[in-house]
């Protein structure tokens, strides 16, 4: 069962999920609450398993390389499995979603250089199954709120 938030719980996460190390007693006048009231909060969220944990997050340019990407596939759906192996296999790949809509997976590239990605592009149009790719090249985070 989802855990229900509210207006308030919601604003706190929002507060830590910027930065977790943000002071009990910023978060407080931010939120509008009591400094123990905050605390209590916090207590709450971690014991009901809506805050798993705390982490780092490096600096973008100590982690992000030169060239990240959204890529969007098309795939016929008795090939995804082996498409699915190949991509687990690539370090470049971030992340893979399966999603609705005209495209059927939304897979994160994280590339070093615009010609690595180029022909990684190139060696998944080229996988069994491929119907077609769509790719937007990343320029910038506006929001970040992801532990990475």
């Amino acid at each position: 069962m989802k855990p229900t938030l509210d207006e308030i719980d919601n604003k706190i996460l929002a507060l830590l999920m910027d930065n977790a190390r943000l002071p009990v007693s910023t978060i407080a006048k931010q939120v509008a609450i009591a400094r123990t009231t905050v605390i209590a909060r916090i207590g709450a969220l971690e014991k009901r398993g809506v805050i798993a944990g705390y982490g780092l997050r490096l600096s973008q340019t100590m982690y992000q390389p030169a060239v990240r990407a959204y890529v969007g596939l098309s795939v016929e759906a008795r090939m995804a499995p082996g498409l699915m192996k190949f991509l687990q296999q690539l370090p470049e790949v971030e992340t893979l979603c399966a999603v609705s809509g005209a495209i059927d997976y939304m897979l994160t590239l994280r590339c070093a250089t615009t010609e690595v990605l180029d022909k990684l592009l190139d060696q998944i149009g080229a996988q069994d199954g491929v119907r077609q790719t769509s790719t937007s090249i990343i320029l910038s985070k506006r929001i970040d709120r992801a532990a990475l």
